[in-house]
């Protein structure tokens, strides 16, 4: 019996019943046309500085829903689901804007007329709004107008340590999941415009890689040269929070250069560090905790260690209303209690480089045939590898279709395996095939036709005055506290900004977080 098996059977049902997720996706708002709405967020969405399920993110063009914690990927999608209703007729009533369905954005204005995130005049919101300035002076507005699906997870009983063996493992065998899932193999050419690429012309305003599954998580997405110096280890709680603290307190000399303030005395950025917070650190999954008012992130990781991971590499499919279905969510289960139950050895600084190589060959090239990666000091196929790891979820869907009834959790393997078999039908191909069948190989047309029909087909189900008034009052209510906020605000800016991002906040550096067990309230 492999270690895996023998640890999945140790696993006590009671904790895979408390398996919990949720969702965090973003969504560009965007015009009829195709371009980018430049209109400043819904007040019918509440504030976005202190709404639970809906706020902005790089932009205020920028729609992100949240949902609460759920223990069945249907109910997390189910809610996400009415988030969008509420969401799209609020839109409706404003006039004919519509969420733009896939990751990589509409038609995008120069990068300086991308709005960039509003949050009132508290401390906290001013902060986030210099954050995201900071973020613009770094990488460029347009990298910022990505959208994408965060997908978080956590199953009690589980330590530190064992949510870092799971990170290691995610880490050498996401390629899996950009391959089954990504859907961003095409873009707009305004993405680009003044950079260089490697994508092919397909249309006059439209480029993509013909075997690409992700550009969103390639080279031209969430990637930035200063931060490739970072070589970040998840050996250990200390040596990501070692790694981490350096970089949010060591000055970075290009962005010293941008400095503080700007001659006229207006925010150009948080600190002048590598990363301004922690949130700034590009990685296709984070060890996360829920954090107090005020409180650092990696002060609340060092404090009371791992509480759930963020999967950050979760495209939006076009082809779904909510850019995910329940099978996708039930497939990330499986892969990620693979990662959990499978023997995780440390990460080295050679392992480290080669993952990020195989990361950037699978997001542009993913579909080729006979596509290798590396796999220690081995070259292996993707396909052999995947399949390899399909088959290693057999049993874990077979323990929890037993569990839950039903085939759910078989079904999405036997999904994954069909994709794996036949990589036309993965859903970057499928962008690309619908493009050129349909729109004559325009990302534009295909993307605003999508979000049209998603928004229709949204607006038809239905939504009861119940679930409108109490989203209603859930709006009233964040501004209520907004207000709040601003009004018990006594500090001036500078000082707050200063005491935030001061090492002491960020706790004590090798301190050992208790190793207890987390157990979902």
């Amino acid at each position: 019996m492999s270690g895996l098996d023998q640890r999945l059977r140790d696993l006590p049902d009671a904790r895979l019943r408390e398996m919990r997720r949720g969702v965090e996706k973003e969504s560009l708002r965007a015009l009829p046309d195709g371009g980018l709405a430049l209109t400043p967020h819904p007040a019918a969405l509440g504030s976005a500085l202190t709404h639970p399920h809906i706020t902005t993110d790089f932009s205020e063009s920028q729609l992100e829903f949240v949902t609460g914690v759920h223990t069945s990927a249907q109910a997390c999608v189910d809610e996400l689901t009415q988030i969008h209703q509420f969401s799209y007729r609020a839109l409706q009533d404003l006039g004919d804007e519509m969420l733009w369905v896939s990751s990589m954005p509409c038609g995008l204005p120069t990068d300086e007329t991308i709005p960039i995130g509003r949050y009132g005049a508290s401390n906290v919101g001013r902060a986030k709004s210099v954050y995201r300035m900071g973020l613009s002076h770094r990488y460029g507005r347009r990298m910022q107008t990505i959208s994408g699906i965060h997908y978080n997870w956590s199953m009690p009983g589980i330590t530190t340590d064992a949510y870092f063996g799971l990170i290691r493992n995610f880490r050498r065998e996401s390629f899996l999941l950009l391959y089954l899932f990504g859907a961003s193999p095409a873009l707009c050419s305004s993405f680009v415009a003044g950079r260089d690429h490697e994508l092919q012309k397909l249309k006059k305003h439209t480029l993509h890689m013909p075997n690409g599954t992700s550009l969103r998580m390639g080279r031209l997405g969430y990637q930035s040269d200063a931060q490739a110096t970072l070589s970040v280890s998840y050996n250990s709680l200390e040596r990501y929070a070692a790694s981490l603290q350096e970089a949010l307190t060591k000055p970075y000399p290009a962005y010293e250069t941008v400095g503080i303030r700007n001659p006229g005395g207006d925010y150009n950025q948080l600190a002048t560090s590598l990363l301004q917070i922690e949130n700034e650190f590009y990685g296709t999954i984070r060890p996360k905790r829920v954090i107090f008012p005020g409180e650092r992130p990696l002060h609340a990781l060092r404090e009371r260690g791992v509480e759930y991971v963020e999967v950050r590499l979760m495209d939006l499919d076009p082809f779904e209303p909510v850019g995910i279905n329940a099978q996708t969510m039930q497939f990330i289960d499986l892969f990620l209690l693979h990662c959990l139950l499978t023997d995780s050895p440390p990460d080295t600084p050679d392992e480290i480089a080669t993952l990020a190589r195989n990361q950037q060959r699978v997001a542009a090239r993913g579909r080729e045939p006979g596509l290798r990666l590396e796999r220690f000091d081995a070259a292996v196929t993707l396909t052999e590898w995947g399949g390899e790891i399909l088959t290693a979820l057999a049993p874990i869907a077979e323990r929890l279709d037993a569990l839950h009834g039903g085939s759910g959790y078989r079904d999405a393997l036997a999904s994954a395996h069909a994709v794996l078999r036949a990589p036309d039908t993965a859903p970057s191909a499928r962008v690309l095939a619908t493009m050129a069948h349909d729109f004559d190989s325009s990302y534009l047309a295909f993307t605003r036709a999508q979000s049209v029909q998603t928004r229709n087909a949204l607006l038809a189900l239905p939504f009861g005055d119940v679930q409108q008034q109490r989203f209603v009052d859930a709006s009233k209510a964040s501004v209520d506290e907004q207000k709040r906020i601003e009004a018990s605000d006594s500090l001036p800016f500078e000082i707050y900004r200063q005491q935030y991002i001061s090492a002491e906040r960020l706790g004590v550096p090798g301190k050992r977080a208790p190793a207890r067990v987390w157990r979902p309230a």
